[in-house]
């Protein structure tokens, strides 16, 4: 498994596991792939940029990851309270554990919220920094 699948595995896991989350969701509604008759609101893992980041002795990778909550609740309460939610969530990296590798490092980075195209849906961007190493034998 690649050190992206892993981060990528591990958010799913801690989101989804969160009962304040799932109170705003309405259950574990942390998507990869969002099912076809999903209602909002929902959290899918979305974008991910990995780059080497290692030295000569470390295998280290710099993750630029985006999350997107979607809302169907009139104004931009729900989604900026659930990606409130899920930064404070990701933004503390203990507790989050990756199969092969260690995270090192994860940090947010900066929230967008706006309204959909079609005006019924609220949508907030939530984008992280993450470090991994590969975890020792």
């Amino acid at each position: 498994m690649s050190a992206a699948l892993a981060l990528r595995a591990a958010i799913r896991q801690r989101l989804a596991a969160d009962m304040t989350l799932q109170g705003v969701l309405g259950g574990p509604k942390v998507y990869d792939e969002v099912p076809l008759q999903a209602l909002a609101p929902y959290v899918v893992l979305d974008a991910i940029e990995s780059r080497d980041a290692g030295a000569v002795d470390l295998e280290a990778e710099e993750h630029l990851l985006t999350l997107n909550v979607w809302s169907r609740q009139a104004g931009m309460s729900e989604a900026l309270w659930t990606a409130a939610r899920v930064a404070f969530l990701l933004g503390r990296d203990d507790g989050i554990s990756l199969t092969g590798y260690r995270l090192s490092n994860m940090s947010w980075l900066a929230t967008d919220a706006k309204r959909s195209a079609d005006g019924r849906h609220r949508m907030a961007a939530i984008r992280f920094r993450a470090m991994t190493e590969t975890a020792a034998a």
